[in-house]
């Protein structure tokens, strides 16, 4: 590769940190450039703060070891921004990147590649990595890019080899709480002449920002800013605000970070980029001393083989279809590609799910589940009688309303897609029943499990999903959705990574007027106006969901309403800032003594409108308080 002589080359694209505009003065002279200007006198820290700081520092360095233990995933998705009258900007090209990394060596070499020719051929020439690498020369209008090989795991951990008194001075600010977590607020500026040294360029970029420490024990929580190096290999970093999340007792990890810079050549300050990069999966490499002394023994079982029934040929071929649909779920989240399971979320959309059927009348032969994949790009899939839906599809459908119904509706349309599919039979390929075909490195997962169908299947799922949603308690589903893909057909030309599924069926065709599977829809919606401050059609990514990158479940947010002002609030499928609430660490609370049987393989599910089913109907309408889904209670 063009950078393989840069023993970290390849994870730079991925961040997109470095540019060749002018550092400002104020950093050239604290990094020792030509034009020096004088550092401002520090105000004199108190004791308590002295103390504070020594903590974080420690805190640091133990967060730096355990995360150099760890291979989670890390997703990056790029936005590049242009103006656009009424609305400020929208985007105008993206980019969605995925890759499984190794903190010990900063990157790994393997990208997850998507399951396309396209995505093939690039494989040959260095896979997503390439494709990264051609978006970043050509990004902004001319700007040129040059990439610092440390770059990357300074947005994650400030400074991974030194983050000391010795390089950095530490200034106090304020005190301030980040959701539950009280902080207190630090500038952070390296020292003159020591930051940078020559010929050691392991010192060379240091963070230069802010950093909130949570008063508690001393962990930093969260840190903006950039990072600075030497004039003669780059000029200045992009600016970045990293959070993290405390996934275990006084472990706070990177889940989160935010990437923008603004056009210096816009007069209305269209910002040139931005982009956000999300980290989970901290568990997918276990430390060995965690899987020892594993017992194999099988406790409290009880023997019943003598009581059990004999398979009928159509029950041994459902059973059959099954154990390859759970082979297949059971590989793509041991991949970190799917949320964990029984997520309460998850359980609502298996409730809508079965609504579906049961107001159609429509039996199928075993449960529909529900789970959620953990990307950004636009798609949908069904493995078996398991619906799976990407975690951007669910977040841009997640419109706040009085009733919820839109939502409701939004994400009625989703699954109709999918049931469809499982209804006319497009059944998975058995071929996964055996075990051995899933063996395979997870960065191959998109290319050795594909599960989209083929364009006749769309197109007939499609025709089935109307059919579906024309039964009275779902009629309205079809005008939120058409009004969806109506915001979607405004912003398509500019979000074509977005759009471009990584594993299943996008929303869109492959074909040359981007039309969508579900098109006939859309003239049953209003007339999409962006002036109409009432009128939302989609919202921006990361607007209903977030994670923990340390167990992947997923969470519905319980952010406080916003009101539409302007247009250029509504921001439809945008990149949108960071700020988490954040919280101290909750063990789980304890598992039940006893479980409940699982129901047999070859056992059907008669959907019919009862009593149970129909919470779900307004499984996705706001707390009137909180503005957000309430799940429903589990059914059994």
């Amino acid at each position: 590769m063009v950078f393989r002589k840069h023993p970290f080359a390849t994870l730079l694209t991925a961040a997109l940190l470095v540019s060749s505009l002018p550092a400002n003065a104020a950093v050239l002279g604290i990094l020792g450039g030509k034009k020096k200007k004088e550092e401002a006198p520090a105000r004199k820290l108190t004791p308590a703060q002295n103390a504070l700081l020594d903590k974080a520092i420690t805190r640091e360095a133990a967060t730096v070891k355990v995360i150099k233990e760890r291979t989670p995933l890390l997703e990056i998705y790029i936005q590049n921004m242009k103006p656009e009258a009424g609305v400020v900007q929208v985007p105008e090209s993206d980019e969605q990147y995925l890759t499984r990394i190794d903190f010990g060596k900063h990157i790994g070499e393997d990208s997850f590649a998507r399951n396309d020719i396209k995505a093939k051929e690039d494989h040959k020439i260095g896979g997503l990595f390439k494709r990264t690498l051609g978006f970043a020369g050509g990004l902004g209008n001319g700007l040129r890019l040059q990439f610092n090989p440390a770059g990357f795991a300074r947005m994650l951990v400030m400074d991974d080899e030194d983050f000391s008194r010795t390089y950095y001075n530490f200034g106090y600010v304020r005190n301030e709480f980040l959701g539950n977590v009280p902080t207190a607020v630090f500038d952070v500026t390296p020292i003159a002449n020591k930051s940078i040294i020559p010929g050691n360029s392991k010192l060379a970029g240091k963070f230069i920002g802010r950093i909130w420490v949570e008063t508690r024990n001393g962990n930093v929580v969260r840190f903006d800013g950039n990072v600075s190096g030497t004039e003669k290999d780059f000029k200045e970093y992009y600016h970045f605000d990293s959070w993290r999340t405390n996934v275990q007792p006084d472990l706070w990890l990177p889940n989160s970070i935010y990437v923008e810079e603004t056009d210096p050549k816009s007069p209305t300050k269209t910002l040139q980029f931005k982009a956000i990069n999300h980290v989970w999966g901290y568990v997918l490499k276990v430390p060995e001393k965690e899987a020892e002394n594993t017992s194999v023994e099988v406790e409290g079982a009880t023997d019943v083989s003598n009581d059990a029934q004999d398979v009928s040929p159509l029950g041994a071929q459902r059973a059959w279809v099954q154990q390859a649909e759970d082979n297949v779920i059971e590989r793509l989240f041991e991949a970190g590609l799917l949320d964990a399971p029984g997520s309460e979320f998850d359980k609502t959309l298996e409730a809508l799910a079965s609504n579906i059927l049961a107001y159609n009348n429509i039996t199928v032969s075993r449960p529909i589940r529900v789970r959620t994949l953990m990307t950004e790009p636009l798609e949908s899939l069904a493995v078996g009688n398991t619906i799976i839906l990407s975690k951007g599809l669910i977040d841009t459908t997640g419109i706040v309303t009085q009733d919820g119904a839109q939502q409701a509706g939004d994400l009625n349309a989703a699954l109709a897609f999918q049931l469809a599919h499982i209804i006319l039979g497009h059944r998975l390929d058995t071929k996964y029943a055996f075990n051995d075909r899933l063996l395979f490195p997870d960065t191959t997962a998109f290319k050795r499990i594909p599960m989209h169908h083929t364009d006749a299947d769309n197109e007939a799922a499609a025709k089935k999903a109307i059919e579906l949603l024309n039964a009275k308690e779902l009629v309205d589903s079809q005008k939120y959705f058409g009004l969806y893909l109506a915001q979607l057909r405004a912003r398509v030309d500019g979000l074509k990574a977005l759009n471009e599924p990584m594993i299943g069926d996008g929303i869109v065709k492959n074909d040359k007027d981007s039309a969508f599977w579900m098109q006939a829809l859309v003239p049953k919606a209003d007339k999409l106006d962006m002036n109409d401050l009432k009128q939302q059609g989609a919202v921006p990514l990361a607007s209903f969901l977030r994670f923990d990158p340390w167990t992947d479940k997923l969470i519905p947010m319980h952010s406080a309403f916003e009101p539409i002002l302007s247009p250029a609030d509504k921001m439809p499928f945008e990149i949108e800032p960071v700020y988490l609430k954040l919280s101290y660490y909750k063990a789980p609370a304890p598992p039940a003594d006893v479980a409940a049987p699982a129901p047999t393989a070859a056992a059907p599910t008669t959907a019919a409108p009862d009593a149970a089913a129909q919470p779900a109907a307004a499984a996705a309408a706001p707390d009137a308080t909180t503005g957000t889904a309430t799940p429903p209670a589990p059914q059994n």
